[in-house]
């Protein structure tokens, strides 16, 4: 995928079959590892972290049951201490980000699925 945005590490863009959009912030990626590793400099902290994280690895690398996957995900995160993945978006960046947004939905547009007044089934 390449990115036409003055600012690739927060963009919106269409996927490359063009049936979805893709969004892009790299500021949750940074600040879930850095997280993740601030309560590291305690022994018991990191016990717990690496713990969580093993468990993690356990469900992803098996067919999980349902819930399983979010139920070992929250744990990594409470181990961790880790806040809300949220991103603050000034202005000029909202209005950059609805630009592309709307480039995305023309594109999407065009290939949507038209339901008929009384048509069961997909969208």
């Amino acid at each position: 995928m390449t990115t036409h945005s003055s600012k690739p590490q927060l963009s919106f863009e269409p996927r490359v079959d063009q049936l979805a959009g893709v969004l892009r912030v790299d500021q949750i990626r940074t600040d879930t590892l850095v997280q993740l590793v601030q309560h590291w400099a305690e022994p018991q902290a990191r016990d717990e972290v690496l713990a969580a994280l093993d468990e993690l690895a356990d469900v992803v690398g098996r067919p999980a049951r349902e819930g399983e996957l979010d139920a070992a995900v929250e744990q990594v995160e409470d181990a961790a201490g880790m806040d809300t993945a949220q991103v603050d978006v000034l202005v000029p960046d909202v209005r950059r980000l609805l630009g592309e947004l709307t480039v995305v939905a023309r594109r999407l547009g065009r290939f949507a699925v038209r339901r008929v007044p009384g048509q069961r089934g997909a969208a």
